[in-house]
């Protein structure tokens, strides 16, 4: 009887093995194509960046403009004007393109993932509304806690957009801090800093009100290189710890209870999440203005393609996100040229149609867990 015991139990092993080799086989598999998709967005947005940098109103040949950028680099100039075009006006606005539709992106996926809510975003926090009050002070009334000077703008869009996030987690720490109450909390402050940005549009002079939508519709123009500096260090850096969060967002997604008891603080986890985000988001809009749609539909499309585990969505998605948007810029400004659409206005056209096919297309259960 013991002997039949141990045969039986040695043979409930034998088979459990053979079935673990074949689950491991598929993993290793499905890992591959997640891999081969993260690196087919990589090649994407290099290839996306190449020709842009021989796009623009001032002539210089395709592979001449590599040639220019390579002089550069070793420190052989042969043309100041080239050089000046190549390296001081197009290279700094490819990179804030990388690095803004990157960063967008990785927010729209963190988000949506600690919401557990496809609509949300970057933006879900109210910091496209703080921004637009900070910009609206600086350019209507002259008011900006940096004082006069380039970065008025900037200084003002950077710490208002932050203020939402802080009344989001304060209302959070108060009611707990649920996907439900963020949200809410979210839309409630968007609506007031809405509410008084309209109010003081409408006592300022049309040329006012010309630069203020220039800023709200999103645009990459007037990149430099020490905007892309500033926006590095907040994107890199916040990309590097909610990558390193990565498993504790895939427990996270099985719920709060769940996380709970496997010794995730999900309260703390979510709070620690949205502050990042908000500095990444911070960061970009007030550099570019506001660009909708990236941080929303790029995580959307990833998700479709390679599941919601977070530890390969969140790269798919920011590497998806910096090839559409530099793409989207690419567009705008090669369609009418040699006049130039912002790239907001692009990544919106794109957005809108794309996000009515997902909704009537997407598969529910990819939202269930992570795989």
């Amino acid at each position: 009887m013991a002997n039949r015991f141990i045969t039986e139990a040695v043979d409930a092993w034998v088979a459990d093995d053979v079935d673990f080799s074949e689950e491991m086989t598929e993993y290793r598999h499905n890992t591959m194509l997640k891999e081969l998709f993260i690196a087919i967005c990589v090649i994407a947005a290099f290839l996306v960046a190449g020709w842009t940098l021989t796009i623009g109103d001032y002539p210089i040949g395709f592979f001449h403009s590599y040639e220019v950028l390579w002089n550069h680099l070793t420190g052989s100039i042969t043309d100041s004007t080239e050089d000046f075009i190549i390296w001081r006006v197009r290279t700094p606005r490819i990179f804030t393109g990388l690095l803004a539709g990157f960063g967008l992106a990785v927010c729209g996926a963190v988000m949506q993932s600690i919401l557990k809510n496809p609509l949300a975003d970057a933006y879900t926090t109210g910091v496209s509304s703080g921004a637009s009050f900070g910009a609206t002070l600086a350019i209507a009334l002259g008011v900006s806690i940096a004082g006069a000077g380039g970065y008025a703008l900037v200084a003002n869009a950077f710490v208002f957009s932050l203020i939402p996030v802080l009344v989001i987690v304060t209302v959070a720490k108060m009611r707990g801090a649920s996907p439900t109450t963020m949200i809410m909390a979210g839309i409630a402050v968007m609506y007031i800093f809405n509410a008084t940005t309209t109010f003081i549009k409408l006592g300022v002079s049309d040329a006012t009100l010309g630069a203020l939508f220039d800023w709200s519709v999103g645009s990459l123009d007037n990149s430099s290189w020490r905007q892309v500096e500033i926006m590095a260090v907040f994107v890199v850096s916040g990309y590097i710890v909610i990558q390193l969060m990565g498993r504790k967002l895939n427990v996270l997604s099985t719920g709060d209870e769940s996380a709970r008891a496997m010794g995730v603080d999900s309260n703390t986890l979510r709070t620690i999440c949205m502050l990042i985000v908000s500095l990444i988001a911070a960061s970009i809009v007030s550099f570019t203005g506001l660009i909708g749609f990236v941080g929303l539909v790029c995580p959307h499309i990833t998700r479709l393609v390679i599941g919601s585990d977070n530890r390969f969505l969140i790269p798919a998605s920011a590497m998806f996100g910096a090839a559409l948007l530099l793409g989207s810029d690419l567009v705008g400004r090669v369609i009418i040229a040699p006049e130039v659409i912002p790239v907001g206005v692009i990544t919106s056209f794109i957005g809108g149609p794309m996000f009515l096919w997902l909704i009537i297309k997407q598969k529910r259960e990819v939202w269930r867990r992570p795989s």
